[in-house]
């Protein structure tokens, strides 16, 4: 099939393109390569498939609503992986209307490119952000999301509402995707592992937040890759509710659905550093600051409908998929 895939050169649209490709079915990729973190980075990702003979990249901004309409217009794809956003909890205290553009406008302006060429499913990135100050653990998609922390978060649930609309009126599939933490080779580097190693390896200290008392579901890439392409290919066939038509993971009225993509495991942030560390055969030094604003002091997946639904297992643990990013990026950036 042809999949319509936005942020191809970011860390998980690059490499649900590659798995796309590997299997056979044609890409479609848009990214306006954003400047918010390393652009070398990202091209040296696309690098990875953009002379593919399925491939087709698109360079523009998802905001641009004649240009998100023309080109579904012109390649009319089958299914659409939203993977496109601003992303960043900190960012988002500094320039909010990063996250009006891309996230709001960006996500109304392919929503309306899915309704126009009726497309078969969309599945979007949202994010264990949107539970906010949800203290219930491991967070479940059936819990209320109605008060989240930081803009970025407020976007991301936004999305969700958004898409069960369009799902509701226009009677398309639509899943979205709460991704937990998510790190490994090729990451983004504003994410915590990717600052810990440079900065370990650099003899600088590194920045542990709410005095080291975190813990995330942190995820592997490839077992999120795993996950959204079994999503992808599981469209929601009617109605999800069972019952409750308030439940947020679900819908009465639509074929909508969402669920958390992640580990089912919370790992503290110290355990994280020290697997680091022994990877790295260097020890942190270690700058423990109080929480920042926004940020949340636990995550934790309960990916039980997930697994139901798709046979979603996530199956790297934290001590593997750390030392692949370590060789990854001794090798990449030569350390």
């Amino acid at each position: 099939m042809k999949v319509l895939i936005t942020g191809s050169a970011g860390f998980i649209g690059n490499r649900v393109s590659q798995r796309l490709l590997e299997r056979g079915d044609e890409v479609v990729g848009i990214d306006n390569l954003s400047p918010y973190y390393d652009v070398k980075l990202k091209q040296a990702r696309l690098a990875q498939v953009i002379d593919h003979e399925n491939y087709t990249e698109a360079r523009f901004d998802m905001a641009d609503r004649a240009a998100v309409a023309k080109l579904f217009e012109q390649q009319r794809p089958d299914r659409v992986i939203n993977l496109a956003a601003q992303a960043g909890v900190r960012h988002s205290l500094t320039a909010p209307h990063d996250y009006v553009d891309t996230n709001l406008v960006g996500f109304v302006n392919i929503l309306e490119g899915c309704r126009a060429v009726e497309v078969e499913h969309l599945v979007y990135a949202s994010s264990s952000s949107v539970y906010g100050t949800n203290a219930e653990m491991p967070f479940s998609v059936h819990d209320k999301v109605d008060h989240p922390i930081s803009l970025y978060a407020a976007s991301k649930r936004a999305n969700e509402l958004m898409a069960h609309t369009y799902s509701h009126l226009f009677n398309f599939p639509t899943t979205g995707l709460r991704f937990f933490t998510v790190y490994g080779p090729w990451g983004r580097p504003d994410m915590a592992l990717f600052l810990f190693t440079k900065a370990i390896l650099a003899g600088e200290p590194i920045d542990v937040f709410n005095n080291g008392e975190m813990s995330r579901s942190f995820t592997y890439i490839d077992d999120i890759v795993e996950g959204v392409i079994r999503v992808l290919d599981t469209p929601p066939a009617g109605t999800t509710a069972v019952g409750n038509e308030e439940d947020p993971a679900n819908s009465q009225t639509a074929p909508f659905r969402v669920f958390n993509i992640g580990s089912d495991e919370a790992v503290s942030l110290m355990r994280y550093i020290e697997v680091l560390e022994e990877n790295l055969g260097i020890k942190a030094i270690k700058n423990m600051l109080p929480m920042q604003p926004g940020d949340v002091a636990s995550t934790w997946a309960d990916v039980n409908d997930l697994k139901a639904t798709v046979g979603y297992q996530p199956t790297t643990t934290v001590e593997d998929g750390v030392k692949r990013f370590v060789e990854w990026y001794k090798g990449y950036y030569k350390a």
